[in-house]
């Protein structure tokens, strides 16, 4: 059964952030281009056809130097030479899309091949675009015209995930004995997702959902989240809808599509006695399922307003006795136990439980 959203679960305090998200600045000045190749020739071309029409234009004579560049430098789009000295310019386009930091920059490939197997590898390097020299003015500005539009786009979603990464550790740090749970939570449940195979979009979903799960919890008041009692059965109908109002703010963003799952499914139990939709079983998401484990093992290990921290091995025993409840899924705690005891990340562990104690 689905609870009702109930305005009277917000806190009066918090200003709410949906307009921050659906509204983010315009970007007014004009885009810094990065223009890449060995030939000064060309180099003077392509930026005196991009100067003249308003763009900034920051040039590199190789791959070296323009990693370089990108390391220092905002950079809305690159124009890529393929033969330079050193790197190649597939090398380079792909350490660029490989970089978190430079990933959604893109890559336009300028350069005199234009053979198939050309094309192939700069798609596979994971270019934007091909253009053949001799570089068509016309063609040139449309194609950064159009790429700039996407890469704006692009900007808003960073800077709405900014808006929600930040919230989230504001509403973390309103109790500074869960300082670094939302870090924790986004690194093991990253982590187990790639121990059990999961694809590469579902993972990157698992790091974004461990610092974002509970971010409904704005909506719920300190008397209620800082309580160091139990609560009453009027304070728990509140803290349940934190999973629906978090699902809700985040639900703006569609880069977040698998992430909402896990932010309203974190607290159901696999015998369908959890919240907010009963769920049971396999009808759980995955995903919900995996950081859900993991949240729970570093609240326990943790000191809260209403209990005392547990050590590791006990942490563990109780999660094995909820599984034996039917509440949460046996493989996924079998996989993270196995995780915990490798080798590789046991010492990084213990600092946590150093830290959570």
């Amino acid at each position: 059964m689905k609870i009702p959203y109930h305005k009277s679960c917000l806190n009066p305090e918090i200003v709410p952030i949906v307009g921050i998200m659906q509204r983010p600045p315009e970007q007014t000045a004009p885009a810094t281009i990065l223009v890449v190749d060995d030939h000064a020739p060309i180099r003077e071309l392509i930026q005196e056809m991009l100067t003249d029409h308003g763009y900034k234009v920051m040039t590199a004579a190789d791959g070296a130097d323009a990693l370089s560049v990108l390391d220092q430098s905002q950079i809305d789009l690159v124009l890529l030479d393929v033969v330079m000295p050193g790197k190649n310019g597939f090398d380079v386009c792909r350490e660029i899309k490989a970089n978190p930091s430079t990933s959604l920059i893109p890559v336009v490939f300028v350069t005199a091949l234009s053979d198939k197997e050309s094309r192939i590898l700069a798609i596979e390097a994971g270019a934007d675009d091909l253009l053949t020299l001799p570089v068509d003015r016309i063609e040139l500005l449309a194609r950064v015209r159009s790429l700039f539009r996407l890469k704006l786009k692009t900007n808003e979603l960073e800077r709405a995930e900014s808006v929600l990464l930040t919230l989230a550790r504001i509403i973390e740090g309103r109790d500074a004995r869960t300082q670094s749970h939302c870090e924790r939570i986004s690194d093991l449940s990253r982590r187990l997702g790639e121990q059990l195979g999961l694809p590469d979009e579902q993972v990157a979903a698992l790091k974004l959902a461990g610092v974002v799960h509970d971010i409904g919890k704005i909506g719920i008041s300190d008397s209620i989240l800082l309580k160091p009692g139990p609560l009453s059965s009027e304070e728990w109908t509140l803290m349940r809808e934190h999973p629906i109002l978090g699902e809700r703010i985040c639900a703006p963003l569609r880069s977040f599509r698998l992430v909402l799952q896990i932010i309203r499914h974190h607290h159901e139990k696999c015998d369908g006695s959890g919240y907010p939709d009963g769920l049971r079983g396999d009808d759980i998401p995955l995903t919900a399922r995996i950081l859900q484990v993991v949240d729970i093992y570093d609240a326990l290990i943790s000191v809260r307003p209403y209990k005392s921290a547990m050590s590791a091995n006990e942490a563990i025993r109780t999660l094995r006795d909820e599984v034996h409840k039917g509440w949460w899924d046996a493989d996924v705690l079998r996989e993270f136990e196995r995780l915990l005891e490798d080798d590789s990340d046991r010492e990084s562990w213990h600092k946590v439980i150093e830290y959570a104690n």
